[in-house]
């Protein structure tokens, strides 16, 4: 079982201070979560984060990003951007997406991406909160046109930790790589089926 830790290895994009990194680990502990584990040491990643259940895992995410103090842009859908809370969602690293209009999208990335001498791109592989039975490719694609590797994250909804499985270079097999990613987090619950299961216990 990996221990918690805050430390961060040099060679990641860094943001923040020691307030912002003292809130992080006080909002982690309000929420009862705990990140578990090494960070890995790379200037540039497509992190992949599942299973993503609950609208609780993006609290929790930023909770980990100030607690140790790494830069990251994750992608959102345009609808989150508007008004005031688009200047928190881009503050935050958002990136807005047009789903309706994806393409040309991947090579706007890649080049986001190439520009860049340390940088940390956040993906739900899954793209929505309810079950799914296959993943999204478009961060498959991403990190390979940019030629940079994929960190899995994974939320145990079970420990209430948060931690990688080992980097993977994506090869040119994009259905080989998303199958071997895909059984990493085998057997890692939803937080829908945990609570389904509380309530067939209670009955």
């Amino acid at each position: 079982m990996p221990r918690p830790t805050t430390v961060l290895p040099p060679l990641v994009p860094r943001r923040g201070n020691r307030v912002t990194r003292w809130l992080g680990r006080v909002l982690l502990r309000l929420l009862r979560w705990e990140f578990a584990g090494e960070f890995p040491n790379l200037p540039k990643m497509v992190l992949i984060v599942a299973p993503h259940s609950s609208n609780w895992d993006f609290l929790v995410g930023v909770a980990v990003m100030f607690a140790l103090g790494f830069d990251a842009n994750f992608i959102g859908k345009q609808e989150l951007f508007r008004g005031p809370v688009g200047v928190l969602m881009r503050w935050l690293g958002g990136i807005p997406v047009d789903r309706r209009s994806p393409q040309g999208f991947v090579d706007q990335m890649r080049e986001t991406l190439n520009r860049r001498d340390r940088v940390i791109l956040v993906i739900t592989p899954e793209g929505t909160r309810k079950p799914v039975t296959e993943w999204k490719t478009g961060f498959h694609r991403i990190a390979h046109a940019a030629g940079i590797p994929i960190g899995p994250v994974y939320f145990d909804n079970v420990t209430r930790r948060v931690g990688f499985f080992p980097v993977m270079t994506p090869t040119g097999d994009a259905d080989r790589d998303i199958a071997a990613l895909r059984a990493r987090y085998a057997g890692l619950p939803r937080r829908d089926q945990l609570r389904a299961r509380g309530r067939s216990a209670a009955r």
